[in-house]
């Protein structure tokens, strides 16, 4: 019993020494809810065995966070993803660009047929009005036969016995390219035989003169109407060039039309059509993009290339159409370049080449020759100047050129309907002499003229429309 109460005693005075160094503490944890923390000093240890805390752990936990962050900086690695989220980016942004750029290509050729289409009903509703208005119109009555003219009686001119008139052989004659069908005007069927046998008396029927027919290489004698092939489907083609190469060689065949449209800071595309019928019907079989941007409308085809002069230069460049690369290029000496000396209508056409019977030309001017204009004639293959001509007429005082036989022509006027072609220099003799020879400018505004060898025509670009000229050239002068 003493022994317990001893115990006791022993217990209390360890317990009041404690009290004096216990603390009481009170604060908010991390999450804001009152803590109550009660501390005694252990009276046996002088220190703890573990010494971190839970504060000293989590500082631990983020200083290796911090190291792993920092390595992956130091390895590139942090800018990788924003890296490759750009990269992405820029992807779909060229994705959807070039998606909105089919579509409108889609909606402009939409709105374009739309339009042929609208015509092509028009064209049927005026059609259909015209059958019914044929049909509606009443037969020709006839004109009763008037007997025979007394006066013309013994003067050779009676019709014969059989019915027949002295003109039937005349009226039913094979024409030139052998077409044998009648030539019988339909309104001699309801005029009397009198009044046949009377025109028949005056008029005089001219013998066939061999200037009409294109052989030989004289000088030109006249131009006919223009014939419209095409229109140019946007802007792009209010100016433009159309060629086709009089000595085509594989892969492409005789009857191949080339076709650039000019408008544009950057003319690279070249469309290719197997004949004239799929160039009416606007149906390109071949589509070429050309290294170098073409400057103006001075392009011609000869031999299997295409010849064009380089955008803000003075090259000329020879394009192999069967292996769609540069096969030369060679600067044109002294010539100007990007409306030093264009034509009247302007458009850059300093460099304007073409072919005829003799080869491939150069018209353009130089500094020296002040504005007027020099012919060369080029070498197909190097593009070499072979010789060269300085005439006595400005450059930018007509409106275009073309060159036949070695022959120099010079429009005066692109936008009058009615103007003339007013000079033509001869290399062969080195003389030029001024002309007036009528030539129509049907739409006004004609951009390009150039000889077709293969056809023996003129081919222009007048505001849009791509035409072409019937032409008659005289005898060649005996030497």
């Amino acid at each position: 019993m003493f022994l317990l109460l001893l115990l006791c005693v022993c217990g209390l005075l360890l317990r009041g020494d404690a009290q004096d160094r216990a603390a009481l503490w009170r604060g908010n944890d991390r999450s804001g809810r009152c803590q109550y923390t009660f501390t005694v000093p252990s009276p046996a240890e002088a220190s703890c065995p573990q010494t971190s805390g839970p504060e000293l752990e989590g500082l631990k936990a983020r200083l290796s966070m911090l190291e792993v962050l920092v390595s992956r900086l130091t390895r590139g690695e942090a800018g990788g993803p924003s890296e490759a989220g750009a990269r992405a980016q820029s992807d779909l942004q060229e994705a959807l660009n070039r998606a909105t750029g089919e579509r409108n290509l889609l909606q402009g050729e939409k709105q374009r047929l739309e339009q042929e289409l609208q015509g092509l009903q028009r064209r049927m509703e005026e059609m259909r009005r015209e059958t019914e208005r044929l049909r509606n119109r009443p037969c020709p009555p006839q004109t009763p036969i008037v007997p025979p003219n007394p006066s013309l009686q013994g003067s050779g001119l009676m019709r014969p016995a059989g019915g027949s008139s002295p003109m039937s052989h005349l009226m039913t004659r094979p024409n030139r390219q052998g077409d044998s069908s009648s030539l019988r005007d339909s309104t001699w069927e309801y005029r009397s035989p009198g009044f046949q046998e009377l025109k028949a008396e005056v008029t005089e029927v001219p013998a066939p003169d061999g200037s009409e027919e294109n052989t030989g290489c004289g000088e030109l004698v006249s131009v006919g109407e223009p014939v419209t092939h095409r229109k140019a489907d946007s802007i792009e083609g209010r100016y433009g060039v159309w060629m086709q190469d009089p000595e085509g060689v594989s892969p492409y065949g005789p009857n191949m039309i080339w076709r650039i449209d000019t408008i544009g800071t950057d003319v690279r595309k070249v469309f290719g059509y197997e004949d004239m019928e799929q160039l009416s019907k606007g149906f390109p079989s071949k589509v070429l993009l050309l290294p170098d941007p073409v400057e103006s409308t001075g392009a011609t085809v000869y031999r299997g290339s295409l010849y064009y002069q380089r955008r803000r230069s003075r090259s000329i460049i020879r394009y192999d159409l069967a292996s769609e690369s540069i096969a030369a290029r060679r600067d044109l000496p002294h010539a100007g370049f990007h409306g030093q000396y264009p034509y009247s209508w302007g458009g850059y056409t300093d460099i304007d080449l073409s072919v005829d019977e003799q080869g491939l030309w150069a018209v353009y001017s130089t500094s020296k020759a002040k504005g007027a204009i020099v012919i060369s004639q080029l070498d197909p293959h190097s593009l070499g100047v072979r010789k060269s001509w300085e005439t006595k007429i400005r450059k930018n005082s007509v409106a275009n050129s073309f060159i036949i036989c070695g022959k120099l022509y010079t429009v005066a006027s692109y936008t009058a309907p009615d103007t003339i072609i007013n000079y033509m220099y001869d290399t062969e003799t080195s003389q030029g002499k001024a002309v007036a020879i009528p030539f129509r400018n049907k739409y006004r505004y004609n951009s390009m003229i150039d000889y077709n060898v293969a056809q023996r025509k003129l081919f222009a670009w007048d505001n849009h429309f791509m035409v072409s000229y019937d032409i008659r050239l005289g005898r060649p002068q005996a030497n």
